[in-house]
């Protein structure tokens, strides 16, 4: 059986806008990826901090803030997907040793901005996969929550484990885990810092699939890549939600609108007109 490969284009880091590119793509911590032929419309994500596990410093943070703020302008971006460069892991969560750094103020600001970043995914415009083939943990999980599916390497490890250290889940993990699992076992499972499995995980209905892992150590990214192909000619939310736009604008000048507010006002029938 002939078996279509998709073709991959070269990673890149989006330059923030207004900036001049150095060309020096091997350092950023975060890049760039869309596929073509068969797959075109699925755009990667490539989380590559190695000295810190992809660990949310300031760099990571700022450079994913804006290549989201740009990706959300490309209409050609159909499904987005979060993978690792770094083996083994996925996102280790808080900087902690950059944190311990800043003042209490400092923290503050730094805490909102992963809580914005958080919520950037969330409302994405094209579906998100998290493909976690190593560590989610503390914020690295809550990125992955973030996201509307996750696919896991059944040897990953994964959980909100910030009361181990002290600390509580700051980046949306108390509203978005209690979502997904219900608020008795999320509760548990931050209370406790509980590490799971990805077969775990899975059994808790925390990841959507859990996969054997390979030898290249990118199972998860393979069957999260299968996920978005399969999702790919079923789902164009770009498009729909510019023809919603359409429709709508065409909507607020007419008649019926207004007279659908006003009976609605003084709570009686409405007489349309069909203007």
């Amino acid at each position: 059986m002939l078996r279509v490969l998709c073709l991959l284009r070269p990673w890149r880091p989006l330059r923030a806008r207004g900036c001049a590119s150095d060309g020096a793509a091997g350092g950023s911590e975060i890049q760039v990826r869309a596929l073509a032929g068969p797959d075109q419309g699925i755009t990667e994500i490539l989380m590559n901090r190695p000295s810190a596990r992809n660990a949310l410093g300031n760099v990571f943070v700022s450079e994913l803030l804006e290549t989201l703020a740009q990706l959300r302008e490309d209409q050609q971006v159909r499904v987005l997907l979060f993978r690792s460069g770094v083996k083994g892991v996925f996102c280790a969560g808080a900087d902690l040793k950059e944190r311990e750094q800043m003042s209490e103020a400092e923290v503050g600001v730094f805490v909102q901005r992963l809580r914005g970043l958080m919520n950037d995914i969330a409302a994405f415009p094209a579906p998100t996969i998290a493909a976690m083939d190593g560590f989610a943990l503390g914020g690295g999980l809550e990125l992955a929550l973030a996201c509307d599916l996750r696919v896991a390497a059944s040897s990953a490890i994964v959980g909100l484990i910030e009361t181990t250290r002290g600390l509580l889940p700051g980046a949306g993990g108390t509203q978005r885990l209690p979502r997904c699992l219900g608020v008795a076992l999320a509760k548990e499972l931050i209370f406790t810092g509980r590490r799971l499995s990805g077969t775990e995980a899975h059994a808790l209905g925390l990841v959507n699939h859990a996969v054997a892992q390979n030898e290249e150590g990118d199972a998860a990214y393979q069957r999260a890549r299968a996920l978005a192909q399969e999702i790919l000619p079923q789902v164009d939310i770009v498009s729909g939600m510019a023809i919603e736009g359409m429709c709508y604008a065409q909507n607020i000048p007419t008649r019926d609108r207004l007279e659908g507010m006003a009976a609605f006002r003084e709570k009686r029938p409405p007489k349309f007109v069909g203007k």
